[in-house]
């Protein structure tokens, strides 16, 4: 009969998991989007915002958009101007570069 183990929660590094931090968007009248769980800002000007979420990244596109607060520590994004759009992407991890693909 095969032993069960007790698998500790740190990865084969030895750093603790962190948990997946929470996500959420409350949009209010095309004006004002807030938006929480963000990991970071990838890119921001004026016709679109790039932010890295745990659900993927997210694009928001529009017109005059400003970032009206910036919270790193909590993760909030408060977002002003005309939001047209919003759209996720799936984030891609890198799993090593051109030659460490070529040889799997």
């Amino acid at each position: 009969m095969a032993e069960l183990k007790n698998e500790s929660p740190r990865t084969r590094t030895g750093a603790a998991e962190t948990p997946p931090r929470s996500h959420s968007l409350a949009l209010k009248d095309r004006r004002h989007l807030a938006v929480t769980g963000v990991s970071r800002i990838i890119s921001c000007d004026e016709s679109a915002a790039v932010l890295e979420t745990p659900l993927g990244n997210l694009t928001i596109g529009g017109q005059e958009l400003q970032v009206s607060e910036l919270s790193v520590q909590s993760g909030q994004v408060q977002l002003s101007g005309k939001i047209e759009y919003m759209q996720y992407a799936e984030n891609r991890q890198s799993n090593g570069g051109l030659l460490a693909r070529l040889f799997r």
